[in-house]
């Protein structure tokens, strides 16, 4: 039963009880469609807000992604109308890289470069778990993905899991996949991947 069957539910029983109980407050049956129609406005104001920026600013472990996008000026696209499947490195996928990596990254002259890697981790198009398994499989165990960035994506499938192989090789590993924005979705990965 949705949100709004359940509420409209709750105001008949208010309703019904207050009748039969023969002692009706005047106001009360108002006072009470009044707050169903807040709590229906403020669950549809979630729903429209919870872009791909919104859930990883919701989220702690994405916490140098989201300032890693908003270095690159990179806030805007990812709220944009997309849709878009996103890549995401966790914060200790971040920490594996060479010590004052991301600090060199985060660097205004590194402006291009840090937009290139980000950009590498975004794939136009809703690509969910179960889409990206199926295209994995008809690709008899690969499925190559390009980039917003340009580059390409080797996707796989390892003990059930999918990974990421790098235009150098390298791997990655989704850890959690299927995390729903109103423009797209999120998979984190363990690894950031890089481009050539």
């Amino acid at each position: 039963m949705n949100l709004v069957k359940k509420i409209s539910t709750i105001v008949v029983i208010a309703a019904i009880s207050i009748s039969c109980d023969g002692k009706k407050k005047e106001g009360e049956t108002t006072d009470v469609a009044t707050d169903t129609t807040e709590v229906v406005a403020d669950t549809t104001k979630v729903e429209t807000a919870s872009t791909i920026v919104d859930v990883a600013l919701g989220n702690p472990d994405f916490s140098t992604l989201v300032a890693a996008v908003k270095a690159a000026g990179l806030v805007e696209t990812l709220s944009s109308e997309g849709p878009f499947t996103v890549f995401a490195p966790t914060n200790a996928a971040f920490d594996k890289l060479p010590a004052g990596a991301v600090d060199s990254l985060l660097k205004p002259e590194n402006l291009e470069k840090l937009k290139g890697l980000l950009t590498y981790h975004v794939v136009a198009g809703k690509f969910d778990a179960a889409a990206v398994t199926e295209a994995i499989t008809k690709g008899k165990g690969k499925f190559t993905v390009t980039t917003v960035q340009g580059g390409k994506i080797d996707l796989g499938l390892k003990d059930g899991k999918v990974t990421l192989t790098d235009a150098n090789g390298k791997t990655s590993t989704v850890v959690i996949a299927d995390v729903a924005a109103s423009n797209g979705v999120i998979h984190a990965i363990d690894s950031v991947v890089m481009p050539k």
